[in-house]
């Protein structure tokens, strides 16, 4: 779940509550179609993975709002893209506000594309997470991304957005921080982990820190070892609502990374149990786990990492936690789509450059 102290209604919460109706008007009722060159279904399941160029100083940047509306943390996210050199611009309807979210749907779905059909936009950059993308992720122009492959970087409810551009354009995308910065939570090790994956083809590493309360995810024998494959995933909550629809892709061969906030340990059971029966563990390669972040502890009988440890236990492939992605503290920043290797006796997740 997104940015806990943010946020009067969880996503969990909306996920559950379906049509919502504001002044007597449905809000869902603006992305019934999809546009000409979408083609939500495309499943793009062997072609090779595309990367997009790096950025390079005077690139533009467009901070987009799927979700929730943007707000004074933007400035700070601002002043770190300038400080790289970048050319920093804005969605035209980032700071509306529509009930919960950043604009209606028909308003929020067009600044997405604009930013993915403007040649001159080298990234896009989601600006806060929250609740929405999923209303209008159908209507997203993947030919759009597959003409002219561009960076999208966020996380959180942004996870249905890197998968559906992986899944119809096998387009990498980069899992990190969104442009409403906390620099008590995003410190400058985030910034330079931000820039480098933004702006260098060098290879990502991330170590496990101990510290971190998915490193007691631990299963010995079969679940250790080494194991490569694409790494693909994102926010659990997120990955578990895409089951069923065009946005999930096919995790068979590669690195599954999960990470969520605000979720108990039974919920992680629960999310993982689904998955499991629908098939969608059947064949990793792997597992990367990142933050479980406001899990609890575990006073209720399991910790978030014994219930996940359970629910993964019988998979027989490597599991490697205690990684800095997701909602906590020291948040990094990963590409999504390129190869990765997890070392689970290095405590190493290496990802190849998500930019050529």
């Amino acid at each position: 779940m997104p940015e806990q102290a943010h946020r009067s209604m969880s996503r969990r919460d909306v996920l559950r509550s379906g049509a919502v109706v504001a002044g007597g008007v449905a809000l869902g009722a603006t992305t019934g179609a999809s546009p000409a060159g979408a083609e939500p279904g495309t499943d793009l399941a062997h072609g090779p993975a595309i990367r997009p160029p790096a950025l390079k100083p005077g690139d533009r940047v467009r901070i987009v709002a799927p979700a929730y509306p943007g707000d004074g943390r933007l400035v700070r996210g601002q002043q770190i893209l300038e400080s790289f050199g970048l050319v920093v611009e804005y969605g035209t309807h980032v700071y509306d506000q529509f009930g919960y979210l950043a604009g209606t749907d028909a308003d929020r779905l067009a600044d997405l594309n604009a930013a993915f059909r403007d040649p001159g936009v080298r990234c896009v950059f989601g600006a806060r997470g929250g609740y929405g993308t999923q209303r209008i992720i159908d209507g997203l122009d993947v030919a759009a991304a597959r003409r002219d492959p561009k960076i999208f970087i966020g996380f959180s409810d942004l996870t249905v957005l890197h998968c559906r551009l992986w899944r119809a354009a096998r387009l990498v995308s980069l899992y990190g921080p969104l442009a409403t910065w906390t620099d008590t939570r995003t410190g400058p090790e985030s910034v330079e982990s931000l820039r480098k994956a933004l702006m260098t083809t060098d290879p990502i590493v991330v170590t496990r820190d101990p510290a971190e309360p998915s490193s007691a995810v631990s299963l010995p024998g079969r679940g250790s070892g080494v194991a490569s494959g694409p790494l693909l995933g994102g926010n659990l909550t997120m990955i578990q609502a895409s089951i069923g629809t065009a946005d999930l892709p096919s995790l068979e061969g590669a690195i599954l990374l999960f990470e969520d906030t605000g979720e108990a340990p039974y919920s992680y059971d629960r999310m993982l149990t689904h998955l499991r029966r629908a098939g969608v563990l059947r064949k990793l390669a792997g597992v990367a786990i990142g933050q479980f972040n406001a899990a609890g502890d575990g006073s209720s009988g399991w910790s978030a990492a014994q219930a996940v440890t359970d629910r993964l236990a019988d998979l027989g492939v490597p599991v490697l936690g205690g990684l800095h992605i997701g909602h906590g503290n020291g948040q990094l920043t990963v590409p999504i789509g390129a190869r990765a290797t997890i070392d689970t006796a290095a405590g190493t997740l290496t990802v190849e450059p998500g930019v050529r």
